[in-house]
């Protein structure tokens, strides 16, 4: 793996990366051709996120990478949940006797009411059960609720090799850092445990990439021999770096800055369309991977919405044609199943 000597604070003050350092190797790409798919949580669309269902439905419909939401535990485990505030993923609510861990805390600059897994030991947690964080939108799920523990990392990862062994194909797990500034703060650091799992169970570049939103976090593992995914938001710019704005980080010269770290770029869909960004993002030897496909109307262009409610399923595999064509690398999708369906076309 390309090793990524400086910071990303010390390339900006440098100015705008040279070609002979903005160019680290990329990650491999997807055997077979097309655009690797990448389940969301799992496939959410279907089952309730970060469940063993969630994944193992995810791989059997073909994705070929599955993604953990990582956060900490009290006795500092590496769990998957979408934050770490659980009261729309789990049943704690429900648990009498942790009525009291209910509280207010501010996570990154927001005030955030409810449970937090940083208050649970791991032990606490398995007594928990997993819930449709969207029942409004997927009533569907809601029929599992209740059926599955909170999985670890190191779960996440097991399945995810007995997943590949029964398909006879290689499933990469694609760990995201949450909120990792707020967990350094209290005490429980993601990533010196997220990389002593990866190094543990010996995951090479085809078995992990490693995403988050803030640069600092992922720039503590570029020693690692992982692709490193550098996700974007729509608004604003990452936490650990507030003078900085995603939109600053989509330029070229922003692009060529992220690739002196990172290999891949995540950015919303909306990003996207209409703009150079793919381009751009190739120019810099940067892999591109756009979130979240969803299939609902709410969550699709307007072209392609079709009936009136706003949980309809609408034109989705119209949707996906639209950002293949444009050379995406990779899609984050809660239907794994429709965008391989859409990539055999």
């Amino acid at each position: 793996m390309h090793l990524r000597r400086r910071s990303l604070l010390l390339a900006a003050a440098a100015g705008p990366a040279t070609a002979a350092t903005a160019a680290p190797a990329a990650a491999e790409p997807r055997k077979g051709g097309g655009p690797v798919v990448i389940g969301h949580r799992g496939a959410a669309g279907w089952r309730p996120e970060h469940t063993a269902a969630s994944y193992t439905y995810a791989v059997q419909t073909g994705a070929d990478w599955i993604e953990p939401d990582l956060v900490p535990t009290k006795d500092h485990v590496l769990v998957v949940r979408h934050e770490n505030e659980i009261s729309q993923t789990t049943d704690v609510a429900r648990h009498p006797e942790f009525a009291d861990r209910r509280t207010t805390k501010t996570v990154d600059g927001r005030p955030v009411t409810g449970w937090f897994t940083e208050d649970f030991t791991l032990a606490e947690l398995k007594t928990l059960r997993a819930v449709e964080r969207l029942p409004a939108v997927r009533n569907r799920n809601t029929v599992f609720d209740g059926r599955a523990e909170v999985m670890t990392f190191q779960e996440v990862v097991d399945l995810a090799r007995r997943l590949s062994r029964e398909h006879g194909r290689t499933v990469a797990v694609f760990p995201e850092t949450k909120h990792p500034t707020y967990f350094r703060s209290i005490g429980l650091p993601l990533e010196p445990k997220l990389a002593a799992a990866i190094r543990r169970n010996r995951l090479g570049r085809r078995e992990c990439v490693v995403q988050s939103f803030e640069p600092t976090s992922l720039q503590r593992m570029t020693d690692l021999n992982v692709p490193l995914w550098q996700a974007l938001g729509t608004t604003g710019g990452p936490y650990d770096l507030p003078s900085m704005t995603y939109r600053d980080m989509m330029t070229p010269a922003g692009l060529a800055r992220i690739a002196e770290y990172a290999d891949w770029i995540g950015p919303d869909k909306s990003s996207v369309a209409g703009t150079t960004l793919v381009a751009d993002a190739h120019a810099a030897g940067l892999r591109i991977g756009p979130y979240t496909f969803r299939a609902e109307n709410q969550f699709l262009p307007a072209e392609f919405r079709r009936g009136t409610g706003p949980n309809d399923f609408g034109d989705a595999f119209a949707e996906y044609a639209l950002y293949y064509r444009m050379g995406v690398d990779a899609v984050v999708t809660d239907f794994p199943d429709l965008a391989v369906m859409a990539r055999r076309v």
